[in-house]
């Protein structure tokens, strides 16, 4: 019997760790807009831009190229832009800045849109918001029932205005045969806004509210939405999957029942089971404690190329060889690995052996595809090598405090206390230096690493997540504003003094250093657009500075308001008599440090 598999979606599931493939020869060139067909007035090419985050702030642009900008308001609305290549299946990478209350949206195939809309302190996402996926509209039916089939993000992993944010979508394109009728819909594989997953595996039954058109094509323009506010693109790439996929066709097996040190051993031997199996799968029958099975089959390649092969396997060795060529070979223990080879247009024989060895493992085998124009994709059952199968997830519907490691840069933060908030924002504190080392919005902790086999301790945040570099010293005393700033806390005197919690089951920081008492009162603003920090001590002292950020670039927006790190969050000093904070260069990056004599209060903004 013929078996031809990823014809049919959900055979075609796609790994995790590997759905988004950007090729850099697909960066599209912003030094113009001969890229897009008639562009309207509204679209230029600039240098940068920023608009800060209040209100009524709008998109300011500055001369120069490497960024494609809408400017669109109720006076003068843009309109939408489209590509002039047209695209089936595709990648696609960018990094987007909105102006305070915008609204744009990304439509693959001019079709089916992404939304991309100011959502900044939104605690419950909808379709509607930034990274769903618009919903459907049919004028025929009942009030409250026109829109349908849209899908809000899983969170929301939003930035704030004015701040850039960096998104992927990888999208399959609907399927037809040879007479122009559609065989299979469209689908979102995944969308990832500033590094969270919000969007997987999502069937489009047909195009979204807007669309340039209600049919449904094998290839469309990619198309920016103009005409609802001000937005600006940069480093857009675009990696098309119009090819045709491989086949595997005649696949068998073959199970040889014992411990196989030796993977050529079985070629002397009757195997105790042979077969047709329409997978490769660990679920055609069961599997003894040790055994070496051997899947058997044709790969049928309809575009010549580089095709690249990944093997996944455990409590074992394994080999992958295709027309009797090594392509991976994995030693006991490695588990995971991968190889390429040239194919051209053909039949190929596929040879996979495993050879479990350890008794007590679960068996696993995955492998994995992709070559030209042909996204990564399984050719065996989904979902195999997990992590984690069943993670451990903490959830912060109320505030809520938690103990863990947390991974910081290149450090290892060891006395770390993570606040999370219902509001859907929280932060990490690191007991050891007095500072705040990591703040993100969205879901609160994965503790999976703290509780699965020995654990580690880690906890990880699940949502967009912002990091303050390498743990130092919150607070310093130095000869001057330019003084260098200690790794440290030797010679500090510092001592925790760990927290006391409100009445709201918020903690209040507190620790020794300098032979003063500091007292560091951190809340969740009510707005959920980031926290507030307010620090003082119980007796000044002479020459005291805190560090208020480290970053590769820190500019002044207006009195008391900085953007950092190439607009990724921002820093607003209160309105009090405090002093004025000092930006400083050192050693390839700048600082910023601020005078500390009673208090100092500012929030954190992102």
């Amino acid at each position: 019997m013929k078996s031809i598999f990823f014809k049919i979606s959900l055979q075609c599931i796609i790994f995790s760790i590997s759905v988004f493939n950007i090729d850099a020869q697909n960066i599209i060139p912003l030094t113009n807009l001969s890229f897009f067909q008639d562009p309207g007035p509204s679209w230029s090419i600039v240098g940068d831009v920023h608009s800060g985050y209040a209100k009524n702030a709008v998109l300011t642009k500055f001369p120069g190229a490497g960024i494609l900008v809408n400017i669109s308001d109720n006076v003068h609305p843009g309109r939408d832009i489209f590509s002039k290549q047209l695209y089936g299946g595709m990648d696609i990478e960018l990094d987007y800045l909105m102006a305070p209350g915008s609204n744009s949206g990304i439509y693959l195939q001019g079709r089916y849109e992404v939304q991309l809309l100011d959502s900044w302190g939104i605690i419950f996402p909808t379709a509607a918001d930034n990274g769903g996926i618009y919903e459907r509209w049919n004028e025929s039916l009942p009030e409250g029932h026109k829109g349908f089939d849209g899908h809000a993000p899983r969170q929301n992993a939003s930035r704030a205005p004015g701040l850039w944010q960096h998104m992927k979508i990888s999208f399959q394109a609907p399927g037809f045969n040879t007479a122009g009728q559609k065989t299979e819909n469209a689908r979102i594989l995944r969308v990832e806004l500033n590094g969270v997953t919000i969007q997987e595996n999502i069937e489009l039954s047909g195009p979204t509210r807007g669309a340039m058109g209600n049919d449904e094509v094998p290839l469309g323009p990619l198309r920016f939405q103009g005409d609802h506010g001000s937005v600006a693109f940069r480093n857009i790439k675009i990696t098309p999957f119009n090819s045709p996929m491989p086949e595997l066709e005649n696949l068998k097996f073959e199970l040889y029942k014992g411990r196989f040190e030796d993977e050529t051993a079985y070629k002397k031997m009757k195997p105790d089971l042979i077969g047709k199996t329409d997978v490769i799968s660990m679920n055609i029958t069961n599997f003894p404690p040790s055994f070496l099975t051997h899947f058997s089959g044709v790969l049928r390649i309809r575009e010549s190329g580089v095709y690249h092969f990944g093997l996944n396997i455990s409590g074992g060795s394994g080999s992958l060889k295709i027309n009797d060529k090594d392509v991976v070979s994995l030693g006991q223990g490695s588990g995971r690995g991968s190889g390429d080879i040239s194919l051209t247009v053909g039949e190929f024989p596929l040879d996979i052996l495993y050879s479990k060895l350890v008794t007590w493992d679960k068996p696993v085998i995955g492998v994995e595809v992709s070559g030209p124009g042909i996204r990564p994709f399984k050719i065996s059952d989904a979902n195999i090598g997990a992590e984690h199968e069943n993670p451990i997830l903490v959830d912060a519907s109320v505030n809520t405090i938690l103990r863990s490691f947390s991974d910081i840069d290149t450090n290892k933060v060891t006395h770390g206390v993570n606040v999370g908030s219902p509001l859907k924002v929280h932060y990490t504190y690191d007991l050891d230096k007095g500072m705040i080392v990591q703040v993100w919005r969205g879901d609160f902790l994965d503790v999976s690493s703290m509780w699965h086999g020995r654990g580690d301790g880690t906890a990880h945040p699940l949502g967009m997540v912002l990091q303050f570099g390498n743990p130092a010293p919150a607070i310093e005393k130095l000869g001057s504003p330019e003084s260098l700033w200690s790794s440290d806390t030797a010679g500090s005197g510092f001592r925790t003094k760990g927290y006391a919690l409100d009445e709201a089951d918020r903690p209040q920081f507190s620790y020794m250093i300098y032979q003063t008492r500091v007292n560091d009162l951190i809340r969740v603003s009510p707005d959920g657009h980031g926290i507030h920090r307010e620090l003082s001590v119980e007796k000044p002292v002479d020459h005291l500075y805190l560090i208020l950020a480290k970053a590769s670039k820190i500019e002044t927006l207006s009195d008391g308001l900085y953007i950092l790190d190439d607009k990724t969050y921002y820093i607003r000093m209160d309105e009090t008599s405090q002093a004025k904070p000092v930006i400083r260069n050192k050693d390839g990056h700048q600082e910023m440090v601020i005078p500390f004599g009673q208090s100092v209060s500012y929030s954190i903004l992102f």
